[in-house]
């Protein structure tokens, strides 16, 4: 008589931000691949645009579980989401997710995972899985570079970071410092950053590759006493959009290495004069491109509202300006593409390393001043330096855009981006089934029922 074969189930946890969904999304992708099935599980508002683009193939791998947050009379529902939200309710957004412990509860209780996968900012997921017996792992989704700074911190408060590639003006790395202690019922990002960390099982997965951060992989693994293991970069598949036809058709008109892509990624928006900086740069650099340029929900005005006057009709065709969203990972895989001029998320980093773009570095906050020092030690990235008041100008990103794609010295730069992403795609999957192998020792079920999927009341 056949026997079925186990599946192991897993419940996914990210904060309640994009650019933490969207790698655990990803993750879920390669998981439910390889015979996992998997529980993704967020706010309704977060969980409404995964289901109308998760592809149809997952819909019987990758079951998308709600988790209610008490609506508080300053946060109602559509705020459950870091998107569009005011900044000055991120701390009141934490405090409801911490609330929302009782519901993730009924979910665990419910669906009974084999593990849970949980992002760094709610400890209180790692204490629901423990308290009814089931196994769970912290998931890092930034750059090991940041995360192994943080952490040396952590532990290591007196002592000077052993890197000095990635040491920063006072002013810089003091505003993730700040923002770290920040609290929020009453726990800081440092207390939550510390709990997950510590309390995780003998490993954690992060969101990176040792082609790119070996030494800052294996920092991080001696300071926590746990093993690091990389997934890979977990590049979104290039996706498509009736408006896709359009961009590519503009590019397609352009010579090779000839562009730039210009976005500052889905949750920072830049401001007025920052907004204009850039456009004068992007004139002044003579150089092509396609800029995405975003508003915050609140900020009702058109794109052409939002640029310098007359800037469209000065730059003609060399330059195509997008509102909102443009295909980026088929953007930076194009022949005409030569450079990425980029907030340097992590995501969007490891995008411009995969696909050989050339990053031309603008970090904005939080890690992103870590990730461009990384890009730019590893030989892939230029930065765009501030002025003394701390201000990006005109004539800095000119100069740096012209540098990366048009003269002699980004040669070496064009190159190392060429010769890093073509390791990336040698290395392909090796490092994605290293992670499965664990998880699966970690969460292979017993019972027989486990392909079984539980309906939620």
């Amino acid at each position: 008589m056949e026997t079925k074969q186990q599946r192991a189930s897993i419940l996914m946890l990210p904060w309640l931000a994009h650019g933490h969904i969207s790698p655990f999304l990803e993750l879920a992708k390669r998981l439910a691949q390889r015979n996992f099935l998997i529980y993704f599980c967020s706010s309704p508002v977060n969980l409404n645009p995964v289901r109308e683009t998760l592809p149809n193939k997952f819909t019987s791998s990758i079951h998308l579980v709600e988790i209610h947050l008490p609506s508080f009379p300053q946060l109602p529902p559509r705020y459950h989401t870091t998107k569009d939200l005011p900044p000055h309710l991120i701390p009141t957004l934490k405090t409801a997710f911490d609330q929302s412990k009782p519901s993730f509860d009924h979910i665990l209780m419910t669906l009974k995972p084999n593990l849970i996968i949980y992002d760094f900012l709610q400890p209180w997921a790692q204490q629901a899985a423990l308290a009814q017996n089931i196994n769970s792992l912290l998931f890092f989704v930034s750059s090991a570079a940041c995360s192994s700074f943080l952490y040396h911190i952590i532990k290591n408060p007196t002592t000077e970071f052993p890197f000095p590639a990635l040491n920063l003006p006072d002013s810089e790395s003091n505003k993730l410092t700040q923002f770290l202690h920040v609290s929020s019922n009453g726990l800081t990002d440092w207390e939550r950053f510390h709990k997950c960390m510590d309390e995780s099982t003998n490993f954690v997965l992060i969101k990176t590759s040792k082609e790119i951060e070996a030494k800052y992989i294996d920092y991080l693994s001696s300071l926590s006493n746990k093993e690091i293991v990389p997934v890979g970069p977990l590049v979104q598949d290039p996706s498509s959009k009736q408006d896709d036809e359009k961009i590519i058709d503009w590019l397609n008109k352009k010579d090779p290495s000839s562009t730039v892509f210009v976005s500052f990624g889905s949750e920072y928006f830049l401001s007025k004069e920052e907004r204009e900086e850039v456009a004068s740069g992007l004139e002044l650099s003579n150089v092509n491109f396609i800029w995405v340029v975003r508003f915050h929900g609140d900020e009702r005005i058109s794109v052409e509202e939002a640029l310098p006057v007359g800037f469209l009709n000065r730059v003609g065709d060399r330059g195509l300006v997008e509102g909102g969203w443009a295909p980026q990972a088929k953007i930076l895989g194009h022949v005409a593409l030569g450079g990425f001029v980029s907030h340097c998320g992590w995501s969007s980093t490891l995008e411009g390393i995969t696909f050989g773009a050339p990053i031309i570095a603008m970090p904005m906050n939080l890690d992103q001043p870590w990730n461009a020092k990384m890009a730019v030690e590893r030989g892939v990235a230029l930065e765009v330096k501030r002025d003394q008041n701390g201000k990006f100008r005109r004539e800095e990103i000119a100069k740096v855009i012209k540098q990366v794609v048009m003269v002699e010295e980004g040669e070496r730069i064009r190159n190392k981006s060429r010769e890093l992403s073509m390791k990336m795609r040698q290395k392909g999957d090796e490092e994605i089934e290293v992670a499965v192998e664990k998880l699966m020792q970690l969460a292979l079920p017993t019972e027989p029922n486990a392909l079984k999927v539980p309906q939620l009341n």
